[in-house]
């Protein structure tokens, strides 16, 4: 039986990873480069992860993590825009030591629509357990509005934080304020356009309801002597 890769391996990957694309281009650095500066086989790399975009994902989940340990109960009461910030100012810290890799890897991949996608899935993920943690649900209708409008409001933050030089990170609060209040606007203006258009909404479920009550099935027509093959309706 092949021998499992150790849980070490996988961080080791990851902070390969980082430690390249903080000093080469993103678009230069190859699954050989990572598995020798891991000092792990191609074999184990291979076993671990199918690509560098996808030790990517694990990093993201690396600082989930982080962030997730150290959030507690100590801002229960606070408002839900209270909470937010918080959370994703613990990302941000979480996320200082990787500052140049950082910088490098959005730089180069600003212009790749597939790469940036992908990214995208990645930021919806960390932002479910994000919001999670600020006591945010993201079930129900506007669920996926929440979660991509704190993908964009996090992206959005990000940008001020990579030019911020400041050790009080003020530009990057202010711009995570804004963005914070903005997303607040956006999700309330969704809300009270589901709240109006629920009367539609329920008059088109009862139309559509009663019309499936109403037609009879193929089966049943070809029953009561209609000579049409059933599998016309199909």
């Amino acid at each position: 039986m092949a021998r499992k890769p150790s849980p070490p391996a996988r961080d080791a990957i990851v902070q390969a990873l980082m430690r390249l694309a903080a000093t080469r281009p993103w678009t230069d650095i190859e699954v050989t480069d990572i598995a020798r500066e891991a000092g792990v086989s191609l074999a184990e790399f291979r076993d671990l992860f199918p690509s560098k975009g996808a030790v990517l994902g694990a990093f993201s989940r690396m600082i989930d993590k982080e962030v997730l340990e150290g959030t507690t109960d100590d801002l229960a009461g606070e408002p839900v825009r209270e909470r937010v910030f918080d959370v994703m100012m613990r990302r941000i810290d979480a996320l200082t030591p990787y500052k140049a890799a950082l910088q490098r890897i959005f730089d180069a991949v600003r212009g790749e629509p597939l790469t940036l996608a992908a990214l995208n899935q990645v930021a919806l993920n960390s932002q479910r357990f994000m919001l999670a943690a600020a006591g945010v649900s993201t079930e129900g209708p506007l669920g996926l509005l929440k979660l991509q409008g704190a993908a964009v409001v996090f992206a959005n933050t990000l940008e001020t934080w990579l030019d911020d030089d400041d050790p009080a990170l003020a530009r990057t609060m202010a711009r995570l304020d804004r963005e914070l209040k903005r997303g607040e606007r956006v999700l309330e203006r969704a809300q009270d356009v589901r709240r109006l258009t629920a009367p539609l909404r329920a008059l088109g479920q009862a139309l559509f309801n009663r019309r499936r009550t109403r037609r009879p099935r193929a089966q049943d027509r070809f029953e009561d002597g209609d000579t049409t093959d059933p599998a016309a309706a199909i």
